[in-house]
C-alpha cells in the first residue's frame, strides 16, 4: 500500500472482514433519511424498521403483522430509566422472544411467543453492517465508526483508531464509546457488544465492562 495510513484503511478493512463473514456493509449516508435509498425516518430511529419486519415474518410466518406491530412496539418502548436495566429487558426479549396474542382455531385468543433472533437457523437472520451511522439524539450528533445490526435492530458497535497516529490509541475508542453510551443512549438500547480496535490489536466488551475487562481479540 502506498501513500499514508488512515483510520479508513482500518474502517474499510473492518467492513471488507464483515463481508467476508456474510454480512451485508452499507453507508450510513446511503441509508440515512435524507439518503439516495434511506432506511430511517429520522436520525435519532435506531432501528431499521423494514429489515426489522421483513426478517420478523421469515422467522415467524405463522404470525400476523399485528403480532409484528406488537413485538416491535415492545422494543421501542423504555419500560426501566436505567439504560443498564432496559438493555436487560430487551436482551431478553432478543433471546428468549416475546409474548403476542393469536387467535386460536376455535376462535379464541391464546398466546404465542415470537422469535426476534432465530438462533436455529442463523441464515434466516438479517446481518447487516454499516458504517458512519449518525446518531442525531439530544442534541448530540455522533457517528460511530461501524454499527453491526441483526433483523434491523443495533447489536453492535465498533470504534477505530489509527494505529499510525501516535495520539490516536485503543484507549481512545473506549473513550469515544463512554462518550456515545452517554449522549446517544437509544444506540445501545438493544447493543450485545462493544469492539475498540487501533488496527494492530482489538478488543471486545460488554455495554457494562471498564476499560480493564475489555477482553483482546486473538489475531485472524
Amino acid at each position: 500500500m502506498t501513500g499514508k495510513f488512515t483510520e479508513n484503511h482500518v474502517e474499510q478493512t473492518c467492513l471488507d472482514w464483515l463481508s467476508e463473514l456474510g454480512y451485508d456493509v452499507l453507508r450510513g449516508p446511503d441509508i440515512s433519511p435524507d439518503g439516495d435509498r434511506p432506511e430511517r425516518t429520522a436520525y435519532d430511529a435506531v432501528i431499521l424498521i423494514d429489515r426489522f419486519k421483513k426478517a420478523f415474518q421469515t422467522i415467524n410466518p405463522h404470525l400476523s403483522g399485528d403480532a409484528c406491530e406488537h413485538a416491535l412496539r415492545k422494543l421501542r418502548q423504555t419500560d426501566f430509566p436505567n439504560a443498564i436495566e432496559e438493555n436487560r429487558r430487551l436482551h431478553r426479549l432478543m433471546i428468549d422472544g416475546v409474548d403476542v396474542d393469536i387467535t386460536r382455531d376455535d376462535g379464541g385468543i391464546g398466546t404465542d411467543k415470537a422469535k426476534l433472533i432465530d438462533f436455529e437457523t442463523p441464515s434466516n437472520n438479517d446481518w447487516v453492517a454499516v458504517n458512519q451511522f449518525t446518531v442525531i439524539e439530544g442534541g448530540y450528533n455522533r457517528r460511530p465508526d461501524v454499527v453491526v445490526f441483526i433483523n434491523g435492530l443495533p447489536i453492535g458497535v465498533i470504534e477505530l483508531k489509527n494505529p499510525t497516529d501516535e495520539n490516536a490509541t485503543i484507549n481512545d475508542a473506549y473513550n469515544q464509546l463512554q462518550t456515545y453510551k452517554e449522549e446517544i443512549p437509544s444506540l445501545f438500547k438493544t447493543n450485545s457488544l462493544l469492539v475498540i480496535s487501533d488496527g494492530l490489536q482489538a478488543r471486545l466488551g460488554a455495554l457494562t465492562a471498564n476499560g480493564e475487562r475489555f477482553m483482546a481479540l486473538a489475531n485472524r
